[in-house]
C-alpha cells in the first residue's frame, strides 16, 4: 500500500513539475508565439486597476 502511494506521489509530483517548464517564447495559455512588440511588456500595474464594487 505505500509503495503504491509513493509511487503515486512521485508520479503526480513530476507531472507538476515538468507542466511548470516555460522557457518564456510563447505565452502558456494560448501558445501563441511571444515577441519584441507585444503590446503586454508595456503594460503597468496601473493599467490594470479595478474599482471596488458599489463606487
Amino acid at each position: 500500500m505505500l509503495n503504491k502511494s509513493l509511487a503515486a506521489l512521485m508520479m503526480i509530483s513530476a507531472m507538476l513539475l515538468s507542466a511548470c517548464e516555460n522557457k518564456g517564447e510563447t505565452y502558456p495559455v494560448t501558445g501563441e508565439q511571444c515577441g519584441p512588440n507585444d503590446p503586454v511588456k508595456t503594460l503597468d500595474a496601473e493599467d490594470c486597476y479595478v474599482p471596488p464594487a458599489g463606487v
